[in-house]
Protein backbone atom coordinates (compact mmCIF):
# COMPACT_ATOMS: atom_id res chain seq x y z
CA UNK A 1 0.00 0.00 0.00
CA UNK A 2 1.10 3.54 -0.85
CA UNK A 3 0.08 6.78 -0.12
CA UNK A 4 1.28 10.52 -0.08
CA UNK A 5 0.60 13.73 0.33
CA UNK A 6 1.02 15.98 -2.85
CA UNK A 7 1.60 20.01 -2.97
CA UNK A 8 2.46 20.38 -6.49
CA UNK A 9 4.72 23.35 -6.68
CA UNK A 10 3.12 27.36 -6.95
CA UNK A 11 -0.34 24.97 -6.26
CA UNK A 12 -3.06 26.90 -4.61
CA UNK A 13 -3.78 25.66 -0.87
CA UNK A 14 -6.86 23.81 -2.75
CA UNK A 15 -5.44 21.63 -5.40
CA UNK A 16 -2.67 20.51 -3.36
CA UNK A 17 -3.29 17.84 -0.13
CA UNK A 18 -4.01 15.06 -2.51
CA UNK A 19 -3.39 11.52 -1.28
CA UNK A 20 -2.68 8.86 -3.91
CA UNK A 21 -3.11 5.36 -2.64
CA UNK A 22 -2.76 2.34 -4.03
CA UNK A 23 -3.79 -1.15 -2.68
CA UNK A 24 -2.88 -4.50 -4.69
CA UNK A 25 -3.32 -7.87 -3.51
CA UNK A 26 -1.29 -11.23 -5.00
CA UNK A 27 -2.92 -14.41 -4.10
CA UNK A 28 -1.48 -18.11 -4.51
CA UNK A 29 -1.12 -19.99 -7.79
CA UNK A 30 -2.20 -19.23 -10.71
CA UNK A 31 -0.46 -15.80 -9.10
CA UNK A 32 -3.21 -12.96 -9.38
CA UNK A 33 -2.61 -9.65 -9.18
CA UNK A 34 -4.69 -6.94 -8.62
CA UNK A 35 -4.61 -3.17 -7.48
CA UNK A 36 -6.55 -0.29 -7.53
CA UNK A 37 -5.59 2.76 -6.70
CA UNK A 38 -7.64 6.32 -6.15
CA UNK A 39 -7.00 9.64 -4.72
CA UNK A 40 -8.72 11.71 -2.07
CA UNK A 41 -8.82 15.12 -1.20
CA UNK A 42 -9.33 16.63 2.02
CA UNK A 43 -10.80 13.24 2.72
CA UNK A 44 -13.10 13.24 -0.26
CA UNK A 45 -12.42 9.84 -2.66
CA UNK A 46 -12.28 11.99 -5.88
CA UNK A 47 -11.24 8.57 -7.96
CA UNK A 48 -11.57 5.05 -7.29
CA UNK A 49 -11.61 1.71 -8.52
CA UNK A 50 -8.97 1.77 -11.58
CA UNK A 51 -8.32 -2.11 -11.68
CA UNK A 52 -5.29 -3.40 -13.22
CA UNK A 53 -4.96 -6.90 -13.16
CA UNK A 54 -2.68 -9.45 -14.26
CA UNK A 55 -2.12 -13.46 -14.10
CA UNK A 56 0.92 -14.90 -14.85
CA UNK A 57 2.61 -18.77 -14.37
CA UNK A 58 3.55 -20.24 -11.34
CA UNK A 59 7.23 -19.96 -12.12
CA UNK A 60 6.92 -16.09 -12.44
CA UNK A 61 8.72 -14.36 -9.31
CA UNK A 62 6.76 -12.34 -6.82
CA UNK A 63 8.98 -9.59 -7.87
CA UNK A 64 6.60 -9.22 -11.13
CA UNK A 65 3.79 -8.61 -8.95
CA UNK A 66 6.12 -5.72 -7.26
CA UNK A 67 6.54 -4.42 -10.30
CA UNK A 68 2.82 -4.09 -10.64
CA UNK A 69 2.52 -2.37 -7.45
CA UNK A 70 5.32 0.09 -8.55
CA UNK A 71 3.58 0.95 -11.90
CA UNK A 72 0.18 1.32 -9.85
CA UNK A 73 1.59 4.03 -7.73
CA UNK A 74 3.20 5.92 -10.99
CA UNK A 75 -0.30 6.14 -12.61
CA UNK A 76 -1.33 8.89 -10.50
CA UNK A 77 2.12 10.49 -10.10
CA UNK A 78 2.88 10.83 -13.40
CA UNK A 79 1.85 13.30 -16.01
CA UNK A 80 -0.59 12.08 -18.71
CA UNK A 81 0.99 10.05 -21.55
CA UNK A 82 -0.38 7.38 -23.07
CA UNK A 83 0.14 4.08 -20.75
CA UNK A 84 -0.21 0.22 -22.35
CA UNK A 85 -1.05 -2.39 -20.07
CA UNK A 86 -1.55 -6.17 -20.69
CA UNK A 87 -2.80 -9.17 -18.98
CA UNK A 88 0.55 -10.92 -20.22
CA UNK A 89 3.82 -10.51 -17.77
CA UNK A 90 5.83 -10.18 -20.53
CA UNK A 91 4.32 -7.07 -22.28
CA UNK A 92 5.89 -3.45 -22.29
CA UNK A 93 4.49 -0.97 -20.19
CA UNK A 94 5.14 2.56 -21.11
CA UNK A 95 4.73 5.34 -18.78
CA UNK A 96 6.56 8.73 -18.04
CA UNK A 97 9.20 9.10 -15.40
CA UNK A 98 7.77 9.91 -11.81
CA UNK A 99 8.13 13.75 -11.00
CA UNK A 100 10.20 15.16 -8.07
CA UNK A 101 9.52 13.31 -4.55
CA UNK A 102 6.51 14.69 -3.82
CA UNK A 103 6.42 15.50 0.57
CA UNK A 104 4.68 12.19 2.46
CA UNK A 105 2.25 12.78 5.30
CA UNK A 106 1.01 9.59 6.82
CA UNK A 107 -2.70 9.62 7.94
CA UNK A 108 -3.58 6.02 9.13
CA UNK A 109 -7.57 7.05 9.06
CA UNK A 110 -7.70 7.98 5.48
CA UNK A 111 -5.61 4.65 4.94
CA UNK A 112 -8.11 2.46 6.48
CA UNK A 113 -10.88 4.30 5.18
CA UNK A 114 -9.68 3.81 1.95
CA UNK A 115 -8.92 0.44 2.14
CA UNK A 116 -12.47 -0.31 3.27
CA UNK A 117 -13.54 1.52 0.06
CA UNK A 118 -11.09 -0.85 -2.09
CA UNK A 119 -11.55 -3.93 -0.67
CA UNK A 120 -15.65 -3.80 -0.83
CA UNK A 121 -17.41 -5.12 -3.64
CA UNK A 122 -19.25 -3.24 -6.55
CA UNK A 123 -22.65 -2.80 -4.47
CA UNK A 124 -23.61 0.10 -7.01
CA UNK A 125 -25.13 -3.36 -9.40
CA UNK A 126 -28.26 -4.20 -9.20
CA UNK A 127 -27.38 -7.88 -7.89
CA UNK A 128 -24.89 -6.21 -5.32
CA UNK A 129 -28.21 -3.62 -3.78
CA UNK A 130 -29.98 -6.47 -3.19
CA UNK A 131 -27.22 -8.15 -1.32
CA UNK A 132 -26.22 -4.98 0.80
CA UNK A 133 -29.66 -4.99 1.56
CA UNK A 134 -29.13 -8.56 3.00
CA UNK A 135 -26.22 -7.83 4.69
CA UNK A 136 -27.79 -5.17 6.81
CA UNK A 137 -30.54 -7.81 7.78
CA UNK A 138 -27.87 -10.52 8.37
CA UNK A 139 -25.87 -7.87 10.88
CA UNK A 140 -28.85 -6.05 12.44
CA UNK A 141 -32.16 -7.67 12.67
CA UNK A 142 -34.22 -8.58 15.99
CA UNK A 143 -36.88 -10.41 15.04
CA UNK A 144 -39.73 -9.60 17.39
CA UNK A 145 -42.50 -10.82 15.70
CA UNK A 146 -42.16 -14.67 14.72
CA UNK A 147 -38.58 -15.34 16.85
CA UNK A 148 -37.71 -17.85 13.86
CA UNK A 149 -35.08 -15.58 12.02
CA UNK A 150 -32.12 -17.90 11.64
CA UNK A 151 -28.81 -16.83 9.74
CA UNK A 152 -29.25 -20.27 7.94
CA UNK A 153 -32.75 -19.83 6.66
CA UNK A 154 -31.51 -16.36 5.86
CA UNK A 155 -28.29 -17.51 3.41
CA UNK A 156 -30.67 -20.07 1.85
CA UNK A 157 -32.80 -17.00 0.95
CA UNK A 158 -29.95 -14.86 -0.22
CA UNK A 159 -29.07 -17.99 -2.50
CA UNK A 160 -32.53 -18.25 -3.91
CA UNK A 161 -32.39 -14.70 -4.98
CA UNK A 162 -29.40 -13.70 -6.16
CA UNK A 163 -29.15 -17.67 -8.27
CA UNK A 164 -30.86 -15.58 -11.03
CA UNK A 165 -29.52 -11.98 -12.55
CA UNK A 166 -31.62 -8.73 -11.75
CA UNK A 167 -32.02 -6.66 -15.14
CA UNK A 168 -33.38 -3.55 -13.90
CA UNK A 169 -32.93 -1.03 -11.23
CA UNK A 170 -36.94 -1.02 -10.23
CA UNK A 171 -36.71 -5.12 -10.21
CA UNK A 172 -34.09 -4.52 -7.46
CA UNK A 173 -36.09 -2.79 -5.31
CA UNK A 174 -38.68 -4.90 -5.83
CA UNK A 175 -36.68 -7.49 -4.46
CA UNK A 176 -35.61 -5.99 -1.77
CA UNK A 177 -38.92 -4.96 -0.52
CA UNK A 178 -40.03 -9.15 -0.59
CA UNK A 179 -37.12 -10.09 1.29
CA UNK A 180 -37.82 -7.87 4.42
CA UNK A 181 -41.61 -8.42 3.68
CA UNK A 182 -40.33 -12.19 4.89
CA UNK A 183 -39.22 -11.46 7.87
CA UNK A 184 -43.04 -10.17 9.35
CA UNK A 185 -42.07 -7.26 10.60
CA UNK A 186 -44.15 -4.02 10.47
CA UNK A 187 -41.46 -1.80 10.59
CA UNK A 188 -39.02 -3.34 8.40
CA UNK A 189 -39.34 -1.99 5.78
CA UNK A 190 -37.74 -0.63 2.16
CA UNK A 191 -37.26 3.40 0.97
CA UNK A 192 -37.03 4.57 -2.22
CA UNK A 193 -34.06 7.17 -3.26
CA UNK A 194 -36.63 9.85 -2.49
CA UNK A 195 -38.35 8.49 0.64
CA UNK A 196 -34.52 8.43 1.34
CA UNK A 197 -33.52 11.71 0.72
CA UNK A 198 -37.08 13.26 2.83
CA UNK A 199 -35.98 11.57 5.75
CA UNK A 200 -32.21 12.27 5.48
CA UNK A 201 -33.31 16.06 5.52
CA UNK A 202 -34.74 16.15 8.92
CA UNK A 203 -32.69 18.61 10.80
CA UNK A 204 -32.40 18.48 14.58
CA UNK A 205 -29.83 21.61 14.80
CA UNK A 206 -31.40 24.28 13.18
CA UNK A 207 -28.68 24.61 10.65
CA UNK A 208 -29.32 21.68 7.79
CA UNK A 209 -26.62 18.91 9.58
CA UNK A 210 -26.94 15.57 11.67
CA UNK A 211 -24.16 14.88 13.88
CA UNK A 212 -22.74 11.38 14.33
CA UNK A 213 -20.48 9.90 17.48
CA UNK A 214 -17.67 7.94 15.97
CA UNK A 215 -15.04 6.01 18.66
CA UNK A 216 -11.33 6.68 17.41
CA UNK A 217 -10.07 3.95 18.66
CA UNK A 218 -8.39 5.87 21.92
CA UNK A 219 -11.56 5.36 24.14
CA UNK A 220 -12.30 9.03 22.80
CA UNK A 221 -15.51 10.08 20.72
CA UNK A 222 -15.11 12.33 17.90
CA UNK A 223 -18.74 14.09 16.64
CA UNK A 224 -18.73 13.97 13.09
CA UNK A 225 -21.40 15.10 10.47
CA UNK A 226 -23.32 12.20 9.04
CA UNK A 227 -25.45 14.19 6.89
CA UNK A 228 -26.03 17.60 5.10
CA UNK A 229 -28.65 19.63 3.95
CA UNK A 230 -27.41 20.65 0.43
CA UNK A 231 -27.34 24.07 0.05
CA UNK A 232 -28.68 24.46 3.59
CA UNK A 233 -27.10 27.19 6.15
CA UNK A 234 -23.65 24.41 7.33
CA UNK A 235 -23.22 22.97 4.00
CA UNK A 236 -23.73 27.09 2.33
CA UNK A 237 -21.23 28.53 4.41
CA UNK A 238 -18.55 25.66 4.17
CA UNK A 239 -19.47 22.35 6.40
CA UNK A 240 -19.13 19.31 4.71
CA UNK A 241 -20.35 15.47 4.96
CA UNK A 242 -17.34 13.66 7.76
CA UNK A 243 -16.40 17.12 9.41
CA UNK A 244 -15.26 16.29 12.67
CA UNK A 245 -17.38 19.00 15.35
CA UNK A 246 -14.19 20.44 17.70
CA UNK A 247 -16.18 23.32 19.22
CA UNK A 248 -19.17 25.65 19.32
CA UNK A 249 -19.18 29.31 19.66
CA UNK A 250 -16.06 28.92 21.42
CA UNK A 251 -17.08 25.54 23.71
CA UNK A 252 -15.57 22.52 23.11
CA UNK A 253 -17.29 19.96 22.71
CA UNK A 254 -15.30 17.22 23.95
CA UNK A 255 -17.67 14.44 26.07
CA UNK A 256 -20.61 15.66 24.72
CA UNK A 257 -23.02 14.05 23.05
CA UNK A 258 -24.29 14.49 19.66
CA UNK A 259 -27.56 15.28 21.19
CA UNK A 260 -26.13 17.75 23.66
CA UNK A 261 -24.15 19.76 20.40
CA UNK A 262 -27.14 19.42 18.41
CA UNK A 263 -29.23 21.46 21.26
CA UNK A 264 -26.10 24.30 21.39
CA UNK A 265 -26.72 24.59 18.04
CA UNK A 266 -30.06 26.03 18.28
CA UNK A 267 -31.06 29.21 18.26
CA UNK A 268 -33.46 32.08 17.03
CA UNK A 269 -33.90 32.24 12.87
CA UNK A 270 -31.03 34.85 11.73
CA UNK A 271 -28.76 34.54 14.60
CA UNK A 272 -25.53 33.40 14.06
CA UNK A 273 -23.36 30.33 15.27
CA UNK A 274 -19.57 29.28 14.92
CA UNK A 275 -18.61 26.38 14.19
CA UNK A 276 -14.85 25.20 14.92
CA UNK A 277 -14.26 21.51 12.33
CA UNK A 278 -11.69 20.09 11.44
CA UNK A 279 -12.00 18.31 7.31
CA UNK A 280 -11.15 14.99 6.94
CA UNK A 281 -9.47 12.69 9.40
CA UNK A 282 -6.06 14.66 8.73
CA UNK A 283 -7.47 18.16 7.03
CA UNK A 284 -6.79 21.57 8.49
CA UNK A 285 -8.64 23.17 11.24
CA UNK A 286 -11.64 25.64 10.24
CA UNK A 287 -13.62 28.28 11.65
CA UNK A 288 -16.82 28.85 10.29
CA UNK A 289 -20.16 30.90 10.80
CA UNK A 290 -23.39 29.67 9.94
CA UNK A 291 -26.62 31.33 10.01
CA UNK A 292 -29.70 29.74 11.59
CA UNK A 293 -32.58 29.59 9.31
CA UNK A 294 -34.50 26.05 9.25
CA UNK A 295 -35.77 25.87 13.43
CA UNK A 296 -37.68 23.17 15.01
CA UNK A 297 -41.31 24.32 16.05
CA UNK A 298 -41.61 23.94 19.82
CA UNK A 299 -43.66 21.64 20.96
CA UNK A 300 -44.11 22.14 24.55
CA UNK A 301 -47.14 23.90 25.75
CA UNK A 302 -47.52 25.33 29.14
CA UNK A 303 -49.54 26.93 31.68
CA UNK A 304 -50.24 27.40 35.52
CA UNK A 305 -53.54 26.28 36.85
CA UNK A 306 -54.82 27.17 40.37
CA UNK A 307 -58.55 26.72 41.70
CA UNK A 308 -58.79 29.40 45.14
CA UNK A 309 -57.06 27.98 47.94
CA UNK A 310 -55.54 25.30 45.96
CA UNK A 311 -51.67 25.08 45.60
CA UNK A 312 -51.25 26.05 42.13
CA UNK A 313 -50.09 23.55 39.53
CA UNK A 314 -48.17 23.40 36.53
CA UNK A 315 -49.75 21.84 33.50
CA UNK A 316 -47.20 21.31 30.74
CA UNK A 317 -48.69 19.70 27.03
CA UNK A 318 -45.49 17.90 25.45
CA UNK A 319 -46.96 17.46 21.45
CA UNK A 320 -43.58 15.34 20.70
CA UNK A 321 -40.22 14.90 21.09
CA UNK A 322 -38.32 16.83 18.81
CA UNK A 323 -34.91 18.83 18.88
CA UNK A 324 -36.19 21.37 21.24
CA UNK A 325 -38.18 18.97 23.47
CA UNK A 326 -36.10 19.08 26.74
CA UNK A 327 -34.98 22.34 26.09
CA UNK A 328 -38.65 23.69 26.14
CA UNK A 329 -39.64 21.36 29.15
CA UNK A 330 -36.87 22.72 30.84
CA UNK A 331 -37.78 25.93 30.10
CA UNK A 332 -41.27 25.76 30.96
CA UNK A 333 -41.18 24.30 34.42
CA UNK A 334 -38.70 26.75 35.97
CA UNK A 335 -41.01 29.31 34.65
CA UNK A 336 -43.61 27.51 36.25
CA UNK A 337 -42.03 27.42 39.58
CA UNK A 338 -41.18 30.83 39.46
CA UNK A 339 -44.94 31.47 39.25
CA UNK A 340 -45.37 29.14 42.53
CA UNK A 341 -46.26 25.76 40.89
CA UNK A 342 -45.14 23.24 43.01
CA UNK A 343 -46.41 19.96 41.21
CA UNK A 344 -46.42 19.14 37.81
CA UNK A 345 -49.13 17.52 35.20
CA UNK A 346 -47.18 16.49 32.30
CA UNK A 347 -49.48 15.28 29.73
CA UNK A 348 -48.19 12.62 26.71
CA UNK A 349 -51.31 11.77 25.39
CA UNK A 350 -51.58 11.40 21.77
CA UNK A 351 -47.75 11.58 21.49
CA UNK A 352 -46.67 9.21 19.08
CA UNK A 353 -42.92 9.89 20.19
CA UNK A 354 -40.22 11.34 17.68
CA UNK A 355 -36.52 11.75 18.85
CA UNK A 356 -35.66 8.45 21.19
CA UNK A 357 -32.77 10.21 22.51
CA UNK A 358 -35.22 13.14 23.67
CA UNK A 359 -37.17 11.00 25.62
CA UNK A 360 -34.30 9.62 27.64
CA UNK A 361 -33.19 13.11 28.36
CA UNK A 362 -36.21 14.18 29.68
CA UNK A 363 -36.30 11.87 31.62
CA UNK A 364 -32.90 12.13 33.23
CA UNK A 365 -34.28 15.75 34.34
CA UNK A 366 -36.30 13.71 36.98
CA UNK A 367 -34.29 10.47 37.96
CA UNK A 368 -31.78 10.51 40.63
CA UNK A 369 -28.12 9.98 39.86
CA UNK A 370 -27.71 6.25 38.24
CA UNK A 371 -31.37 5.48 37.98
CA UNK A 372 -32.40 3.09 34.91
CA UNK A 373 -33.84 5.33 32.55
CA UNK A 374 -34.44 2.19 30.32
CA UNK A 375 -32.54 -1.16 28.67
CA UNK A 376 -32.25 -2.05 25.42
CA UNK A 377 -31.85 -5.33 24.41
CA UNK A 378 -30.26 -6.41 20.67
CA UNK A 379 -30.03 -9.45 19.08
CA UNK A 380 -27.74 -11.38 21.68
CA UNK A 381 -30.51 -10.27 24.21
CA UNK A 382 -28.25 -8.86 26.47
CA UNK A 383 -30.04 -5.64 28.80
CA UNK A 384 -28.18 -2.71 28.37
CA UNK A 385 -28.78 0.06 30.94
CA UNK A 386 -29.33 3.55 30.15
CA UNK A 387 -28.83 5.56 33.19
CA UNK A 388 -28.73 9.00 34.79
CA UNK A 389 -25.54 10.65 35.31
CA UNK A 390 -26.47 13.55 37.31
CA UNK A 391 -28.42 14.54 39.80
CA UNK A 392 -31.84 15.44 38.63
CA UNK A 393 -32.99 18.81 38.00
CA UNK A 394 -36.81 18.65 38.86
CA UNK A 395 -37.62 17.01 42.41
CA UNK A 396 -41.49 17.82 42.49
CA UNK A 397 -44.49 14.91 42.57
CA UNK A 398 -45.48 14.26 38.59
CA UNK A 399 -48.80 13.21 36.80
CA UNK A 400 -48.40 12.03 34.11
CA UNK A 401 -51.50 12.23 31.46
CA UNK A 402 -51.22 8.93 28.84
CA UNK A 403 -53.61 7.50 26.39
CA UNK A 404 -53.97 4.62 23.66
CA UNK A 405 -51.80 6.69 21.56
CA UNK A 406 -48.88 7.56 23.86
CA UNK A 407 -45.88 5.27 21.74
CA UNK A 408 -42.44 5.02 21.86
CA UNK A 409 -40.96 8.13 23.26
CA UNK A 410 -43.53 8.87 25.56
CA UNK A 411 -43.22 5.41 26.71
CA UNK A 412 -40.20 5.11 27.73
CA UNK A 413 -40.64 8.98 29.88
CA UNK A 414 -43.56 7.24 31.08
CA UNK A 415 -42.32 4.26 32.16
CA UNK A 416 -38.94 5.86 33.85
CA UNK A 417 -40.96 8.03 35.74
CA UNK A 418 -42.88 5.45 36.99
CA UNK A 419 -40.54 2.85 37.56
CA UNK A 420 -38.47 4.85 39.59
CA UNK A 421 -41.59 6.39 41.91
CA UNK A 422 -41.07 9.77 40.59
CA UNK A 423 -44.45 10.06 39.02
CA UNK A 424 -48.03 8.16 39.21
CA UNK A 425 -49.73 7.58 35.61
CA UNK A 426 -53.31 8.42 34.70
CA UNK A 427 -55.42 7.78 32.06
CA UNK A 428 -55.02 4.39 29.32
CA UNK A 429 -52.89 1.99 28.89
CA UNK A 430 -50.59 2.97 26.20
CA UNK A 431 -49.94 1.93 22.21
CA UNK A 432 -47.06 -0.39 23.47
CA UNK A 433 -44.05 0.49 20.91
CA UNK A 434 -41.36 -0.61 22.40
CA UNK A 435 -39.25 -1.62 19.56
CA UNK A 436 -35.88 0.28 18.37
CA UNK A 437 -35.03 0.84 14.34
CA UNK A 438 -32.49 1.98 12.32
CA UNK A 439 -32.66 3.86 8.42
CA UNK A 440 -29.49 2.69 6.41
CA UNK A 441 -28.53 4.35 3.27
CA UNK A 442 -28.01 2.05 -0.21
CA UNK A 443 -25.04 2.54 -2.67
CA UNK A 444 -28.26 4.30 -5.09
CA UNK A 445 -29.50 6.50 -2.67
CA UNK A 446 -32.22 3.86 -1.75
CA UNK A 447 -32.27 2.68 1.96
CA UNK A 448 -33.99 0.16 4.32
CA UNK A 449 -35.56 0.89 7.54
CA UNK A 450 -34.64 -2.52 10.00
CA UNK A 451 -35.82 -3.08 13.43
CA UNK A 452 -32.80 -3.65 15.47
CA UNK A 453 -33.65 -4.07 19.10
CA UNK A 454 -36.39 -3.48 21.60
CA UNK A 455 -36.69 -1.38 25.11
CA UNK A 456 -37.17 -3.06 28.45
CA UNK A 457 -38.60 -0.94 31.10
CA UNK A 458 -36.82 -0.13 34.41
CA UNK A 459 -38.97 -3.25 36.26
CA UNK A 460 -38.07 -5.59 32.96
CA UNK A 461 -41.55 -5.28 31.19
CA UNK A 462 -41.41 -5.37 27.54
CA UNK A 463 -43.47 -2.19 26.17
CA UNK A 464 -43.60 -3.45 22.89
CA UNK A 465 -47.10 -5.06 22.06
CA UNK A 466 -47.73 -4.85 26.23
CA UNK A 467 -48.09 -0.96 26.56
CA UNK A 468 -48.30 0.59 30.28
CA UNK A 469 -51.31 0.22 32.53
CA UNK A 470 -51.93 3.41 34.56
CA UNK A 471 -51.95 3.98 37.91
CA UNK A 472 -55.53 5.71 38.48
CA UNK A 473 -57.83 6.34 35.51
CA UNK A 474 -58.94 9.51 36.27
CA UNK A 475 -57.45 12.44 38.02
CA UNK A 476 -56.69 11.71 41.84
CA UNK A 477 -56.06 13.94 44.18
CA UNK A 478 -52.69 14.92 45.05
CA UNK A 479 -52.39 13.03 48.88
CA UNK A 480 -52.98 9.32 46.22
CA UNK A 481 -50.38 10.39 44.31
CA UNK A 482 -47.91 11.50 47.15
CA UNK A 483 -49.57 8.05 48.86
CA UNK A 484 -48.59 5.85 45.90
CA UNK A 485 -45.06 7.26 45.38
CA UNK A 486 -44.68 6.48 49.02
CA UNK A 487 -45.80 3.01 48.64
CA UNK A 488 -43.61 2.52 45.36
CA UNK A 489 -40.43 3.87 47.07
CA UNK A 490 -41.08 1.65 50.29
CA UNK A 491 -41.23 -1.46 47.74
CA UNK A 492 -38.33 -0.35 45.71
CA UNK A 493 -35.82 0.05 49.03
CA UNK A 494 -37.34 -3.03 50.45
Amino acid sequence: SYRAQLKPRGAKRSEGEMIVLSLCAVKPPPYYLYCIIGSLNNGRILKKGYPISSKWPQKHSIGTAVTGIALSFGLLLSSPTPLSLATDSSAAIEHSPLPSSPSIKVCEEDEREFRAEAAAPNLATNEGIVEEAWEIVNDSFLDTVHHRWSPDSWLHKKDDILSTSIKTRSKAHDTIRRMLASLGDPYTRFLTPEEFSKMARYDMTGIGINLREIPDGNGNINLKVLGLILDGPAHTAGVRQGDEILSVDGEDVGGKSAFEVSSMLQGPSGTFVTLEVKHGNCGRVQSIEVQRQLVPRTPVFYRLEQDSGATPVGYVHLKEFNALARRDIVTAMKRLQDLGASSFVLDLRDNFGGLVQAGVEIAKLFLDKGDAVIYTAGRDQALNAVVAETAPLFTTPVIILVNHNTASASEIVASALHDNCKAALVGEKTYGKGLIQSVFELHDGSGVVVTIGKYVTRGHSDINGNGIEPDFRNIPRWSEVMERLSTCNRSRHS
